[in-house]
């Protein structure tokens, strides 16, 4: 899931709702379909096959472990493209194809990786590089300096002091005993406190997050990019940043910084994330980067100490990193089961989820879980015998991390898009029936987000009745962000994500080096896999499509 976290920095709550909230006017409709529900002996055909015959932990197994860490542009990206295209087709679904969208700039992977202090003792060094950050020359072994230079004065102490050095760019981070349990489950009180959620709010604002939680983030980023320029002109080697998360080794890595100063007047939330800032796979930029590495906070802090205990550690880094130039386009996979009726079958109903993942693990619970969700919610429809009347479609995306690009693109492409407030529609907008997202994790579906749809919510009440007793009952009003569906939902076509138990999410694996498939929970994904074929299938075999929100449209594409 796309967390949008400002590379190694910890931002304010408020800005983090802001970007993802989405910005749309959104009145109800006022005329309600009667309530469609499929046979109960189709339910129970999805509920046998998902519960009983799944298959669900073997694609997540090849997924993670045979092909590991998905990042956009990588090669292993590209593979997983390939082999979760050719593993649909072999069940039987068709129209199985990579689509491209782009461009999105260079691929990057990890060659080789050491990092240790070497002096005044050997002490093993948990860490990884970010994403895109280029290669040390060589193995560096140097003196380790921490830079703390914010005024000019505290720059002239380190002119010419830092050639060949190795840099810590941060502090001590103080890391606090855990006074509850990793693992977290909505309770029945959580539950109903989202049930009774009010609407949200009719904004037409700007989304933006006050100005002056804008403005401290600016300066606070232009004042590190002054700082790494100084570094780079000064010949320092390589830097290390303390993992703004995580303890007990785990550490929470992504993306390079990049040197480039962010404008200080912030008109929307493009103005952020279409800066260079954050594109570090952009080849351009090669040159306002320094090597990075996140280090875990356990042993940044230890070397922090010993520098301020009179010590001069030194240490040994080598990063040795590929750039990947040949292809600037990124890959959505995309498989279908065609529909059987006459009318019909030239709408479809999706289903997604983002197959990227960050680069420190293996990308389970981001999202190789709700990857192996979808694709298993259609396995599930094909053994299961059924014969759905519009066609359903998997889409896969890529470049979810970086900023929602795959589906966003893939929406552009065939749906429409927003310009200037008004939603000018694509070929395809009227064929949409609906679209449903897996993207918080490996716990159990407890519901859905309505996205301030109140006009679905008896028909949803409807399809999650056959899987109360397996906790899913709960349906919100409330908007959730930061992942794919939001490419649906804001040009006004009906894209959900599901509820889902925490588990570990947010404390350990999301973009964490331990993202890793031990930290799946199979029974919860079973659960999730087939509740998710239950919605698609009813959705495809319903006479209308699901009810709309009212929006601005404008002309046809």
């Amino acid at each position: 899931m796309r967390n949008r976290k400002f590379t190694n920095r910890l931002i304010s709550a408020a800005l983090v709702a802001a970007i993802f909230l989405p910005n749309l006017a959104a009145a109800q409709t006022a005329a309600r379909p009667a309530v469609y529900t499929a046979p109960k002996e189709a339910i129970d055909r999805i509920r046998d096959e998902g519960m009983n015959r799944s298959q669900y932990m073997q694609t997540l197994s090849f997924l993670t472990d045979n092909i590991g860490g998905r990042l956009t542009g990588s090669p292993n990206m590209k593979r997983a493209n390939e082999w979760t295209r050719d593993k649909m087709k072999e069940w039987g679904m068709q129209n199985a194809h990579l689509e491209s969208w782009g461009p999105f700039g260079r691929g990057w992977a990890l060659r080789k990786f050491t990092a240790a202090v070497t002096d005044p003792q050997y002490i093993p060094i948990i860490a990884y590089p970010n994403a895109w950050s280029p290669s040390t020359k060589g193995a560096v072994t140097s003196e380790v300096v921490l830079f703390n230079a914010k005024t000019e004065a505290e720059f002239a102490k380190y002119k010419g002091q830092l050639a060949g050095k190795i840099i810590l760019m941060t502090g001590e981070r103080p890391i606090k005993p855990l006074d509850k349990a990793l693992l977290s489950r909505y309770s029945d009180e959580d539950l109903a406190k989202m049930a009774s959620a009010a609407p949200p709010s009719d904004s037409s604002g700007s989304g933006l997050p006050p100005a002056d939680i804008i403005k401290r983030f600016v300066d606070s980023f232009n004042q590190d990019v002054k700082r790494i320029r100084f570094l780079q002109e000064e010949g320092a080697s390589v830097t290390l940043y303390n993992s703004g998360q995580g303890s007990g080794g785990t550490f929470f890595v992504q993306g390079a910084n990049v040197a480039v100063e962010m404008p200080t007047e912030i008109r929307s939330i493009n103005d952020i994330f279409d800066s260079p800032a954050f594109q570090p796979q952009n080849k351009k930029y090669e040159a306002n980067m320094l090597p990075q590495v996140t280090v875990a906070s356990e042993d940044y802090n230890r070397i922090v100490r010993m520098i301020n205990n009179g010590a001069k550690p030194k240490m040994t880094v080598e990063v040795d990193a590929q750039y990947y130039d040949d292809d600037p386009m990124q890959y959505n996979t995309i498989a279908e089961i065609p529909g059987t009726d006459p009318v019909l079958k030239d709408e479809v109903v999706m289903l997604g989820a983002h197959l990227d993942s960050w680069h420190s693990s293996t990308g389970a619970t981001d999202n190789g879980a709700g990857s192996a969700a979808v694709m298993e919610a259609a396995r599930i429809i094909l053994a299961s015998g059924l014969k759905p009347r519009r066609t359903i479609r998997v889409a896969l995306w890529s470049g979810e991390e970086q900023g929602l690009f795959g589906s966003a693109n893939y929406v552009k492409q065939h749906f429409g898009e927003k310009k200037n407030g008004t939603i000018v529609k694509g070929p395809d907008y009227d064929k949409l029936a609906g679209y449903f997202n897996l993207d918080n994790g490996t716990g159990k579906i407890r519901g859905v987000y309505l996205q301030g749809n109140a006009s679905i919510k008896p028909l949803f009440e409807a399809w999650l009745a056959p899987f109360n007793d397996l906790g899913a009952k709960t349906l919100t009003l409330s908007n959730t962000g930061g992942t794919d569906h939001l490419s649906f939902d804001a040009i006004g076509l009906p894209g959900f994500q599901f509820i889902q138990d925490e588990v570990e999410y947010d404390t350990r694996t999301h973009h964490s080096n331990q993202d890793n498939f031990d930290r799946i929970q199979a029974d919860d994904m079973k659960q999730a896999s087939t509740i998710i074929a239950a919605f698609v299938y009813q959705t495809a075999m319903m006479d209308g499509k699901l009810p709309r929100k009212t929006v601005k449209a404008g002309p046809q594409m």
